[in-house]
């Protein structure tokens, strides 16, 4: 197994100053990391300033995800402040959610351009940088247990497709010294139903401003993982190089009967050897042998002491 000590190195997290991302943030500050909080919404930003306090460890960024020009500018930034930069949390979303018949082209498009462009805009933009500092490095995804448990295909269809990417990416850089796991988070306090508050005029031609007004006056459930709890299972996972955090054991089942489902749909007739072995496509993938063997899961919400 790939160990990666996270003591002094530097994490880059997008949607790092609420929810989930603040909780990773807190959670690097204790494993001795420097952080650089990106985000969006300036009010989140100031907010987090004002409960981190000042640090020399901690730099706050305003950056819009889809905009690869101030992608670029805060990774100069960070870079000028702290060095390399060896951990990349591809954190930011929207929660769009409504039903296919009630989306528009802009909502679609939203949605694909934060939850899916965002993680290959980060990916794009820290990547070579990664790999030329030779310090290794550790790469991580946000998607959502509805990548696997779909609903909403606006939010889901791209949470899968960051799956998809995470696995693909982590099979590129296997030799690489660049870890890669896709975080698929269940219930947690976060601040993705205030979707309403992030919507660019550009994208305003949608009929789902009732639902995210709506949405917006939710309030989360004290059964609900705190964003910290979620931050110290992603130390863990950078840590031991996991390919995957779930972070709620309620899912498994669920999970457990979509994968049945898929092995289901396979004809059922045996392999032709012969096919097999010249088939011109992989047929299976080492990564997951590697992954079975080392993936003792964390404990739910373990915090570091």
């Amino acid at each position: 197994m790939r160990r990666f000590g996270l003591n002094t190195r530097t994490a880059f997290v997008t949607g790092g100053a609420s929810g989930i991302g603040l909780g990773m943030v807190k959670a690097f500050l204790d494993a001795g990391m420097k952080v650089v909080v990106a985000d969006i919404r300036e009010d989140h930003l100031h907010s987090a300033a004002a409960e981190l306090g000042a640090r020399d460890e901690l730099l706050f960024l305003p950056l819009d995800v889809t905009d690869r020009n101030a992608y670029k500018i805060a990774a100069d930034a960070a870079i000028k402040r702290f060095g390399q930069v060896h951990v990349l949390c591809n954190n930011a979303g929207v929660g769009i959610m409504g039903a296919a018949q009630d989306l528009s082209y802009a909502d679609w498009d939203w949605s694909l351009s934060v939850n899916l462009g965002g993680v290959f805009n980060g990916i794009h933009t820290f990547l070579p940088h990664l790999l030329a500092h030779g310090e290794g490095g550790h790469i991580v995804n946000t998607a959502s247990v509805g990548a696997v448990l779909p609903a909403g295909i606006a939010y889901g269809a791209p949470k899968a497709a960051v799956l998809a990417l995470s696995e693909g990416l982590r099979t590129e850089l296997a030799d690489r010294n660049i870890g890669v796991t896709c975080l698929l988070p269940g219930p947690v306090s976060s601040n993705i139903h205030q979707v309403a508050a992030l919507r660019p005029a550009r994208y305003s031609d949608t009929r789902l401003h009732e639902a995210e007004s709506k949405l917006a006056q939710r309030t989360a459930s004290p059964l609900w993982m705190d964003p910290l709890d979620v931050g110290c299972m992603v130390v863990d996972a950078i840590e031991r190089d996991l390919a995957f955090i779930f972070t709620h054991n309620e899912h498994r089942d669920g999970v457990a009967r979509r994968f049945e489902a898929i092995l289901a749909a396979f004809p059922r007739d045996p392999v032709d050897p012969v096919r097999a072995a010249n088939l011109g496509f992989r047929i299976a993938n080492p990564i997951y042998e590697q992954m079975l063997k080392d993936n003792e899961p964390p404990a739910r919400g373990r915090r570091r002491q």
